[in-house]
């Protein structure tokens, strides 16, 4: 049972920055990519970024490409998402997963086996 935590969320002014992050505990069979989702009150859940399991390729949602970093530690089972330059639009609640269906699907949902719980971010204007 692989089980995943976010944290790091929280209220920032726009153009600030914040980092989350993503422990993991428990095992998940083969190579494991991670992604972030967001979801904003009343909208669908959509993709942020994900990173492949080696960490050499990363998947970046046009709206936050040059703003956002994702990252990840696989020695602390942690991933990382920094955030900056943010702005109101970027809040949402936020969510990490576990995908292990190929890092290119890794950009997709419905390839997620495991998410967290997901972690308030609000940008203030």
């Amino acid at each position: 049972q692989v089980q995943l935590v976010e944290s790091g969320g929280g209220l920032v002014q726009a153009g600030g920055s914040l980092r989350l992050s993503c422990a993991a505990s428990g095992r998940a069979s083969g190579s494991v990519d991670m992604g972030w989702f967001r979801q904003a009150s009343g909208k669908e859940r959509e993709f942020v970024a994900a990173i492949s399991w080696s960490g050499d390729t990363t998947y970046y949602a046009d709206s936050v490409k040059g703003r956002f970093i994702i990252s990840r530690d696989n020695a602390k089972n942690t991933g990382y998402l920094q955030m900056n330059s943010l702005k109101p639009e970027d809040t949402a609640v936020y969510y990490c997963g576990l995908s292990t269906s190929g890092s290119y699907y890794s950009q997709f949902e419905a390839s997620y086996r495991y998410w967290g719980q997901g972690t308030q971010v609000t940008v203030s204007s």
